[in-house]
């Protein structure tokens, strides 16, 4: 585990940014699976306005690790973030864009993006392998879409399956647990004082850490690495 610690979000943004590019530098394909949230957010748009020539985008294909079931033209959509903030200003084309389909029937969307998986990622152990996996944490410890009451899509087999928000019921789209440590790197942009608590438990293995989803991201190969702010450490 590796752990940076910038002083406000937007620095953690930034150091993420200048990490990946000298992370991708020299790679000849980069599988990269996007999150949503406002941290990623600031990413975008630092990356699109400040990494235009630095970063080879033409070798990267983009993916999800969640979205939730709404259009793409939606203003909660995950891909509809990415692609205002990143992916349109870059120019991307639609060929290199793997975006979960949050406007089709949730079930029936979680196996054609398994699907999607399968057939453009390598595959490692019998699972689709991601070089890297972006994820955010919410306050109550969830990742992706995997949350503490749906504790069993940790260990689902199927790559992608349907959560379901706790609150407000909306479905979701996302990658299951076996997935996410099936990736050669994973990493945590967590920001803001609300988070920081949980984010000691886990980053410090205690025993109650493991009631939350965000604990049990350990990719069994590659590296795992948190990018926070000061006020959530």
């Amino acid at each position: 585990m590796s752990i940076q610690i910038s002083p406000t979000p937007e620095q953690a943004a930034r150091d993420f940014a200048e990490y990946f590019a000298g992370w991708a530098k020299g790679r000849p394909r980069i599988n990269l699976a996007l999150s949503g949230g406002s941290t990623p957010k600031a990413l975008f748009l630092h990356w699109a306005a400040h990494y235009r020539e630095s970063i080879g985008w033409e070798n990267i294909h983009f993916f999800w690790g969640d979205e939730r079931c709404v259009p793409p033209d939606h203003e909660e959509s995950n891909f509809r973030m990415a692609n205002e903030c990143l992916l349109k200003p870059l120019g991307i084309p639609e060929h290199r864009i793997f975006r979960i389909r949050g406007e089709g029937e949730p079930v029936a969307e979680a196996r054609r993006y398994a699907q999607v998986l399968q057939q453009n990622l390598p595959s490692r152990r019998g699972l689709p392998a991601f070089d890297m996996i972006l994820l955010g944490m919410g306050e109550d410890g969830h990742t992706a879409s995997i949350f503490p009451h749906q504790m069993s899509l940790l260990t689902e087999a199927a790559p992608c399956a349907l959560a379901i928000h706790p609150d407000t019921g909306q479905p979701r789209i996302t990658l299951t647990g076996p997935v996410l440590n099936n990736a050669s790197d994973v990493v945590f942009l967590v920001t803001g004082a609300a988070k920081a608590g949980i984010v000691k438990e886990i980053i410090e293995g205690q025993e109650h850490s493991l009631r939350y989803p965000a604990a049990h991201v350990a990719p069994k190969e590659g590296k795992l690495l948190w990018f926070l702010d000061e006020a959530a450490f």
